[in-house]
């Protein structure tokens, strides 16, 4: 995962100087950006358009390629940029590459800086939050869990919202940090609480979008045109943010990934991946989620397959059997 970039990158000094936006004022310290995906990208852009200088890396070239000519500086691998930086954000996929994002020979904890603050915005299992943690106090450093809700489109125009784990006064610390990339920050506790509130939201997330999926299929297949059935259910008791602003019936609604062969947004693996986050924290805690538990597997069978990569609205298509509704035909 931390396979060294081939290409050589130069190391001009990135200068630390206080900056002014029309929402925050920043201290000096230097910032970092580790995981350029559909989320992380976004999220750095969103970092330098608020006139703040960034440090980056991501396994593709390409993926920090695209942020240096917005402006950040490329760093070789995390150890170099935890040399160099006060504040680092971490935004990956999984648990197994936060641990080794952090823990491996060219990882952060290699030449991390005491009263380094680490912010990791991936969605992982609480108890690896709470290890790293750990690792990192013994460093010198602070390791706090700010795992986001929103989506690829509220990380393009700003609009996340942050559940955050940690004290009191990091949680401030990093407060600007986030305003520059969200809306709301939310400090849910101590470290590693975040993360658990992220797979509470996204378990609640996935049953509602299965709910949705089987409702505007019905509908349909009742002989209903589903942009009526949308608006029926956006003014009626069914309403929620599934059916409100990420209808998965291609066609009801643009600018959503239904209505773009679900691509972009939140994969259907990843979302698998969450459920069983929440799976695992429900067997640790004796906690019945049958619900949760169906959603899990409808996304574990929906990820082996052509709906892997596509967005997690794409489980409409799923229980359709691979009939797709075509707008065109109405």
């Amino acid at each position: 995962l931390l396979t060294n970039i081939s290409r050589e990158y130069g190391r001009p000094k990135l200068s630390k100087r206080t900056l002014t936006t029309t929402k925050h004022s920043f201290q000096a310290f230097t910032l970092g950006f580790i995981g350029l995906g559909n989320m992380g990208r976004n999220m750095a852009k969103n970092l330098l358009d608020k006139g703040h200088p960034l440090m980056v890396y991501d396994v593709y070239p390409e993926a920090m390629t695209e942020l240096a000519d917005s402006g950040a500086q490329i760093t070789q691998h995390p150890a170099d940029m935890a040399e160099r930086c006060d504040r680092i954000i971490t935004m990956l996929p999984s648990s197994p590459h936060v641990q080794e994002v952090y823990t491996a020979k060219n990882g952060i904890f290699q030449l991390v800086k005491p009263g380094t603050l680490l912010i990791d915005c991936s969605t992982i299992d609480p108890t690896v939050t709470k290890d790293l943690a750990i690792m990192a106090e013994k460093r010198g450093a602070t390791l706090l869990d700010a795992p986001v809700s929103g989506g690829v489109n509220a990380a393009k125009n700003g609009s996340l919202t942050f559940m955050v784990g940690g004290n009191d006064k990091e949680v401030e610390a990093i407060k600007p940090i986030l305003l520059c990339m969200g809306e709301n920050v939310v400090h849910c506790g101590k470290v590693g609480t975040g993360q658990a509130a992220k797979i509470c939201n996204n378990m609640a997330l996935a049953i509602s979008m299965i709910g949705v999926s089987e409702a505007m299929n019905l509908g349909i297949r009742l002989g209903l045109n589903p942009k009526m059935m949308s608006k029926i259910l956006n003014m009626s008791s069914g309403r929620c943010w599934a059916s409100e602003v990420y209808n998965p019936v291609p066609g009801v609604m643009e600018n959503v990934p239904s209505s773009n062969n679900y691509e972009g947004g939140f994969g259907t693996a990843l979302m698998a991946k969450d459920l069983g986050l929440a799976q695992l924290a429900a067997t640790k805690t004796s906690s019945p989620i049958p619900l949760g538990s169906l959603a899990h597997q409808m996304y574990r069978v929906a990820s082996n397959s052509a709906f892997s990569k596509k967005d997690f609205s794409s489980i409409f298509l799923f229980l359709q059997e691979g009939q797709v509704y075509d707008p065109k035909k109405e």
